[in-house]
């Protein structure tokens, strides 16, 4: 007999550990199950290995230091998962499979992590313990999926199901930024452009109207004055204004960033973005279609469910939602509904809540949540599109009327000073 170590979640969600003796780790997992306990991490207990020569102990010597690392790409990650999931569904060790990808990979900072992953695997430690020492490059929500199949035996099926919620969560982020370049771009060489026109052009003209002597009209006076305060030619001026220009939204980006860091900041950015008119939306579909299918996912695997809602909470990455999640989880740990708090928090559409509703009375919560989630993301790709032929037409006209104010604005001196020569030389 031998004795198993063990981590495991009660029938509330809180975390216990304790030990077990038993013939092998199927029997302890077993032995656990039978406390009304959900375990997490099994492992057997082994003794401290000694070698005395000459009455001194000499310790085993160590590869290195396991240390975290961070920075691995979502998407190298993600081709990881599924080539590990098909390895282990070959029937390869797992100690042999991690060291056949960490051969694989190209030096950088994934081929390091694998490499302490695998000197943590053969230290004795599970996969999901390895990869917990490691958070920058697996999050919480990757150790408890792999957690949960090391404990159901289906490590493979698991990693598997998370490649392709990953693949799929990638793929959401990427239609969303791909979007939002277009604008950019185009807002950011527009920008470029009237800047240079204030510093190279105005000036000129500047110049011919004062030699001219004509009194300028209002709009003309006030593109000459935002030409010199570009430039920093007005008096007193120290920092020129092209220099605000594009330091004022790097700026902003960095203080919005540093507001987020506080719970108040957080709090009221999130909401005020969910209000916001275009980009609300877009923001709540895509916030719903994350939560739904990694809710969907852990459910799935074998994750209790009071401990998907916790990590769901973690991953959502809006404030509104999570307070709505925690709601949920301590409405679930008193042992009423999940659609009640969801449904009085008004986050989600009805459609939402009552799709959730049906997925508890039938028992197939797992899958409703992966068909809200498929549902939104098809509703992001449409509301994505949208939202690009909605912005082209707009910056065409935003564009078009700063270009033809500045026209305007420089050629109305100009025909003053026709008229003033003719009305000379009718004289």
């Amino acid at each position: 007999m031998a004795t198993f170590v063990y981590e495991a979640l009660n029938a509330a969600g809180k975390p216990q550990k304790g030990s077990v003796e038993a013939a092998s780790s199927e029997e302890a997992i077993q032995r656990i199950k039978g406390q009304q306990l959900f375990p997490t991490s099994v492992r057997e207990q082994k003794g401290k290995k000694k070698e005395e020569d000459g009455g001194k102990v000499k310790k085993k010597d160590k590869k290195g230091i396991t240390i975290g690392f961070g920075g691995v790409s979502t998407k190298l990650l993600t081709v990881f998962t599924r080539q590990l999931s098909t390895l282990q569904d070959a029937g390869l060790p797992l100690l042999r499979s991690l060291k056949i990808l960490e051969e694989q990979q190209k030096p950088g900072k994934l081929k390091s992590v694998l490499g302490g992953v695998a000197e943590e695997v053969e230290g004795g430690s599970s996969l999901s313990e390895a990869m917990g020492k490691f958070p920058k490059a697996f999050d919480r929500l990757y150790v408890k999926m792999v957690a949960a199949g090391e404990v159901g035996g289906v490590l493979d099926i698991i990693l598997q199901r998370l490649s392709e919620f990953m693949e799929k969560a990638q793929k959401l982020k990427m239609k969303i930024i791909g979007a939002m370049v277009y604008p950019a771009v185009v807002i950011f060489v527009a920008l470029a452009i009237v800047t240079g026109i204030m510093l190279l052009i105005i000036p000129k003209f500047e110049e011919i109207f004062a030699d001219f002597g004509v009194p300028l009209p209002a709009l003309t006076r006030f593109l000459i004055n935002t030409s010199r305060w570009v430039a920093g030619r007005e008096i007193g001026q120290q920092v020129p204004g092209v220099v605000w220009v594009f330091v004022t939204p790097v700026v902003v980006f960095f203080l919005i960033k540093l507001a987020r860091k506080s719970p108040l900041g957080r709090a009221v950015f999130d909401t005020l973005l969910l209000w916001t008119p275009i980009f609300g939306p877009l923001v709540k579909k895509t916030v719903i279609a994350r939560f739904t299918r990694t809710l969907g996912t852990l459910v799935n695997a074998g994750v209790p469910i009071l401990e998907a809602i916790l990590i769901t909470r973690d991953t959502a990455g809006n404030y509104v939602f999570e307070k709505a999640l925690t709601k949920v989880h301590d409405s679930i740990r008193e042992g009423e509904t999940f659609a009640g708090p969801l449904r009085e928090s008004k986050t989600c559409d009805a459609i939402v809540v009552n799709m959730i509703d049906v997925g508890e009375e039938t028992g197939e919560m797992d899958a409703m949540l992966l068909k809200i989630a498929d549902n939104y993301d098809e509703e992001v790709d449409v509301a994505v599109a949208s939202l690009v032929k909605l912005i082209e037409p707009l910056l065409v006209v935003v564009l078009g009327g700063i270009v033809g104010t500045i026209v305007v604005s420089m050629f109305l001196p100009l025909v003053a000073m026709i008229e003033s020569l003719q009305k000379g030389g009718a004289v």
